[in-house]
């Protein structure tokens, strides 16, 4: 039997759900998913499909959108979005095992259903249509779908084809998708393929799924590597990869990664003060899930106006850790290496390395230079952190703050009610 897949992604999604929750039309209401207290340059989240007809690009900056065009502006819920989501993960569970879901987003999935047709009596499309009108019906959000015999026909199906057809509901298989979409343009449609990768291969030439599927093998690897393969499997509409596969994947370095995108432009003092709180975080974080790192790494991007964009840098601490005094410290000076005063300072991307569980960590025996004096400074700030932790998840985020987050410039008492750094609403 042919794999079937389905790829389900959620029609604009947080602006459905605002409408939804206003008792509007998402295929018809006007309206506007971002934060009215920020600039008229903030980002809207999701844009509805009667403003997107309308020529507003999803994703697009309040400014852009044209002032002749009424429209209603709603502030992010996302602790509401995140429910709605997983009322309609247990719509796909009373269908599915989780097994053979894999949730690629929070408004899109992919779906073995290979198995289930035989049970369920359907075709890919029947048992497709029977989601997403049960979707519909229950939740009130409209969604598109993508099938194909294997994971990423499934994915171009929904983003390229689905969106047009009358259903929104397309499929693909490997001779299909060449009869289809061997000479679509641009190639940048495609999943993966980003617009790096199609100016390099625009260079050279290729800018059809066509050419670049008749593209010379020595060619490719030199000039992507590894990755080469995969453009080439993707170019003929082969992909061996599974859901299994990736439930099964254990990648063999872990990071944890926090990152933040200032309101304003920072002095390089209040940049540093950011670094403090986000590497505090970032340590408490780490503790929770009992895990231990080798290094960090740092990113700061500067605001308009200076000569570079931004500076990167990375450090290794003398041995695995999880104190926040060691990683605050190690990430601050690296800061203040990299970044000088008068340069002010927007994004900053913080990331902790080498992360393994703290059980793994081998007994380390003092050297004769070593202070014995710091296994206990690390084992008092092990045993703080535990207890801040076990009273922040009893009573609230905001239960324990330091000094350093009441400053005018500090951010993470408001961080503390976003997720994925937007208001998590009511």
């Amino acid at each position: 039997m042919e794999s079937a897949y389905l790829c389900i992604d959620l029609k604009s999604f947080y602006a459905s759900v605002e409408c939804v929750e206003r008792g509007l039309d998402p295929m018809t209401a006007r309206l506007v998913v971002a934060d009215p207290e920020r600039s008229d340059k903030t980002i809207c989240l999701a844009v509805s499909p009667a403003l997107r007809a309308l020529g507003v690009r999803n994703r697009c900056r309040v400014f852009e959108i044209p002032r002749h065009i009424d429209y209603i502006t709603a502030p992010p819920r996302m602790k509401l979005y995140v429910k709605y989501a997983a009322d309609i993960y247990s719509i796909y569970l009373s269908y599915f095992s989780k097994e053979d879901i894999h949730v690629y987003s929070i408004d899109e999935c992919f779906i073995d259903v290979t198995r289930y047709l035989r049970t369920y009596q359907e075709t890919a499309h029947s048992m497709a249509h029977r989601l997403m009108e049960e979707i519909r019906q229950r939740v009130g959000v409209r969604a598109t779908c993508g099938i194909g015999s294997n994971l990423y026909l499934a994915k171009v199906a929904l983003d390229v084809l689905a969106k047009h057809a009358d259903d929104f509901i397309a499929t693909l298989d490997e001779t299909s998708f060449r009869e289809r979409l061997w000479d679509h343009r641009p190639l940048t449609d495609f999943w993966r393929i980003g617009h790096g990768t199609a100016e390099r291969l625009a260079r050279v030439g290729v800018h059809t799924m066509r050419q670049l599927a008749a593209m010379d093998e020595d060619v490719m690897y030199r000039m992507f590597g590894v990755d080469a393969e995969l453009l080439l499997d993707h170019a003929n509409g082969r992909e061996s990869v599974t859901i299994a596969d990736i439930r099964a994947y254990q990648p063999k370095n872990r990071c944890m990664t926090s990152g933040q995108v200032l309101m304003r432009d920072y002095t390089t003092e209040e940049g540093r003060l950011i670094v403090r709180e986000m590497a505090d975080l970032l340590a408490l974080d780490l503790v929770g899930q009992d895990s231990l790192a080798t290094g960090a790494s740092l990113s700061v991007g500067f605001a308009k106006g200076w000569d570079t964009g931004g500076v990167h840098g990375s450090v290794r601490f003398a041995r695995p850790t999880a104190s926040d005094r060691r990683i605050t410290e190690a990430l601050v000076g690296l800061y203040d290496r990299l970044v000088h005063a008068p340069t002010t300072v927007r994004r900053f991307t913080l990331t902790l390395t080498g992360v393994f569980p703290a059980e793994e960590a081998a007994a380390e025996q003092i050297g004769m230079f070593d202070d014995p004096t710091e296994d206990t400074r690390d084992a008092r700030d092990a045993a703080r952190q535990r207890s801040m932790l076990t009273i922040k998840r009893r009573f609230g985020k905001d239960a324990i703050l330091k000094g350093m987050n009441f400053e005018e410039a500090a951010t993470t008492r408001e961080r503390n009610h976003q997720i994925g750094g937007h208001k998590a609403g009511d």
